[in-house]
């Protein structure tokens, strides 16, 4: 019974490889073709929103789609995607569009480096400045910290989606973490862009205001964060 049972993992588990490879394909092949004028698109929120509006019903799919390119390659700040994302939509949807990109993306991330690009990965924390990356993967806290690293602003989310794929953690409650973590300060950024479209300069302040010290305070308590991983 296992024969069986084993190869028709090997093979179920290579068709996803190769969807995997195709998708890659099919999004990093124009995506390098036009960097260039995406990351001008970028720039200014209100050229995004006059681009995302001139495509019309496709808006919200080609929107998606610059917050999963966010999430995989990682070229663009991601809330200046989410503040766009209010910008244009206005809370709710931005917040939904948002969201649902992320999850995309992180999808497509964590399952790039459980199926295919594991070596990849590996010899990427193998460098110095990632090093201590690689020391959180093999913490009995792992969990933990990945929320912890999700929700404290400064912290590189992004690699650390790529990074939780080298470990066992039950997709399920990988996806659930991000999500959670991830989402107060998303729905921040969607909502700032949001007040400005409106001219709600005040909560726009107030919001920048929180945002910037969680921002600071991480960055100035990283170090200690990372160092707490030596006692396991």
């Amino acid at each position: 019974m296992k024969g069986p049972l084993t190869l028709g993992a090997i093979t179920k588990q290579n068709l996803y490889r190769i969807l995997l490879i195709l998708l890659a394909a099919a999004v990093l092949i124009p995506v390098l073709i036009y960097l260039p004028e995406i990351l001008k698109l970028t720039v200014s929120i209100d050229d995004f929103r006059d681009y995302i509006l001139s495509t019309g019903k496709s808006g919200p799919i080609i929107f998606i789609f610059f917050q999963i390119l966010q999430t995989v390659i990682a070229p663009i700040p991601g809330e200046v995607i989410q503040i766009a994302g209010g910008y244009i939509y206005g809370t709710t949807l931005g917040t939904t569009y948002s969201t649902l990109g992320l999850l995309i993306g992180a999808i497509t991330a964590f399952y790039f480096t459980r199926l295919l690009g594991r070596a990849y990965v590996e010899k990427l924390l193998n460098k110095n400045k990632l090093k201590w990356m690689a020391n959180l993967l093999g913490n009995k806290k792992f969990a933990i910290f990945l929320f912890l690293i999700f929700i404290i602003p400064g912290m590189p989310k992004d690699m650390f989606i790529y990074a939780a794929g080298l470990t066992p953690i039950k997709p399920l409650k990988f996806f659930t973490i991000l999500l959670v973590a991830r989402f107060p300060w998303l729905l921040a950024s969607v909502c700032i862009g949001s007040n400005i479209y409106h001219k709600n300069y005040v909560a726009t302040v107030v919001i920048v205001i929180v945002a910037v010290t969680a921002f600071l305070l991480g960055i100035i308590y990283k170090d200690k964060l990372i160092n707490s991983t030596d006692s396991r």
